[in-house]
């Protein structure tokens, strides 16, 4: 199966020919009262480009997606968004680059009261209220089609598998069409069927729309699968970061051992 490695890019590549990176995280500290979580971390990701990060668990995987979206505030450092450090951002200016982010929460995180069709509306709503109703369904019919879900719009999430909810997820995700997709933990909880077909998707999905993508994910599978380039993160830094050969080829302990 071809993987998003095909005809990549590298970021130091395209940042030679003077291009702004979509994500640029600038040594980047993060602590919450003693424990220091991110201690000086640098990532790029450029249009296109699927970063995947990998770590134990408590290594700050999920709070750098935070930041990125400035659910958390960083200590030091910056994260620029097309070349603007988000962190100064006043709330309105701040929501205007969070409509162009997408984000799939690590259990889905649907409306349990809400139908498929729903949740996947939920942000139109709140954020596209220049558009009818019938556009919105639309909209929403469209969403479901590009997931494989067209006849499932008027169902429940509760009546619905674990892989179906990371697809609605993930719909609703695209809804606004964001630059940007961020990912927790796609396959979690998921059987290697269900985790293959939501690999398939994304990368699909990153073939026809071109975003910037920063996945964290455990499923080592999954990351070599999506992702352009891969960074393993332990006590808070990048240990290293390549193409999955490049950690296959380090003589580098902890990585050998995570490789395991």
């Amino acid at each position: 199966m071809a993987t998003a490695y095909d005809n990549a890019t590298r970021t130091s590549d395209l940042e030679h020919e003077g291009i702004v990176p979509v994500i640029a995280v600038e040594n980047v500290y993060k602590s919450f009262a003693s424990h220091k979580v991110l201690n000086g971390i640098n990532l790029r990701v450029n249009r296109g480009e699927t970063l995947a990060v990998l770590g134990r668990s408590g290594t700050g995987k999920s709070v750098l997606l935070r930041l990125i979206i400035r659910l958390e505030t960083l200590d030091s450092g910056s994260v620029c968004i097309h070349g603007q450090d988000i962190a100064g951002l006043p709330l309105d200016h701040m929501g205007k680059v969070r409509m162009k982010m997408g984000f799939l929460f690590q259990h889905a995180a649907l409306y349990d009261s809400l139908t498929v069709a729903e949740n996947i509306a939920f942000p139109l709503e709140h954020h596209r209220r220049d558009i009818s109703r019938s556009e919105r369904m639309d909209r929403v019919r469209q969403l479901l089609a590009e997931v494989g879900m067209e006849g499932d719009l008027n169902k429940m999430p509760s009546d619905i598998s674990g892989g179906m909810q990371k697809r609605v997820g993930l719909a609703r995700a695209l809804a606004l069409e964001p630059e940007i997709l961020l990912l927790d933990e796609p396959t979690a909880g998921l059987d290697p069927i269900s985790s293959g077909e939501i690999d398939n998707l994304i990368l699909k999905l990153q073939r026809e729309r071109k975003m910037a993508s920063v996945v964290v994910t455990h499923d080592l599978h999954s990351a070599r699968t999506i992702a352009n380039h891969l960074a393993l993160l332990d006590q808070g830094k990048v240990v290293i970061e390549g193409k999955f050969e490049k950690l296959q080829q380090s003589d580098i302990e902890f990585v050998k051992e995570f490789l395991k």
